[in-house]
């Protein structure tokens, strides 16, 4: 199953629905191509992963090389809703300890005024 990708913006933050498999390849390298150039008018993006079904490594390498873009522009990536298949995922590799992860992708989105006022 190809990956969808559908943004929305709420508060000044870019949600990121996502719907399908992250895997190497086209679905890795559409994903990367859209947060990038959401990149450069958000830096405040939250990935809603409800939806995923599956994440492979190069999936998982394309969602750090993303943290990683976002922190040299100045900006923050969250995640939210992860599915028991992605959370799992992200456990055993530890990414746990990397991103904020949230149940909703509401959550995710108000936590970055929080982070603002607490500046």
């Amino acid at each position: 199953m190809a990956l969808g990708i559908t943004t929305s913006k709420t508060d000044g933050v870019t949600i990121v629905r996502l719907r399908g498999t992250i895997y190497f390849g086209e679905e890795s390298a559409s994903l990367r191509l859209r947060v990038k150039e959401l990149l450069e008018s958000s830096r405040q993006i939250v990935l809603d992963l409800a939806n995923v079904t599956h994440i492979d490594s190069g999936g998982l390498g394309t969602l750090v090389a993303l943290y990683s873009s976002a922190r040299k522009a100045g900006g923050e990536i969250k995640l939210a809703n992860p599915g028991n298949h992605a959370k799992e995922v992200l456990q055993i590799t530890k990414l746990v300890t990397v991103f904020e992860i949230f149940e909703r992708a509401e959550d995710a989105a108000a936590s970055f005024k929080r982070t603002a006022t607490a500046i």
